[in-house]
């Protein structure tokens, strides 16, 4: 699967929780929607370190040392 299609839909579903986190009356359902808020931010996270180690190997000139 495409990794920037990943990370869109990713960005998408924070973007839902937060929205339906808005709407919600009791604590429990506000910490529901946190704890899934920061789940998916830290996936999200997973992609951005991903990409950002792989920068220095953008050109294509250099071989990737693996």
């Amino acid at each position: 699967m495409d990794p920037e299609k990943i990370m869109n839909g990713i960005s998408k579903e924070i973007v839902t929780a937060l929205k339906a986190m808005e709407k919600v009356k009791t604590p429990e359902e506000k910490r529901m929607y946190s704890e899934t808020v920061k789940n998916l931010c830290d996936s999200l996270g997973v992609f951005l370190n991903l990409l950002s180690d792989m920068a220095p190997y953008d050109d294509e000139e250099e071989p990737i040392p693996f």
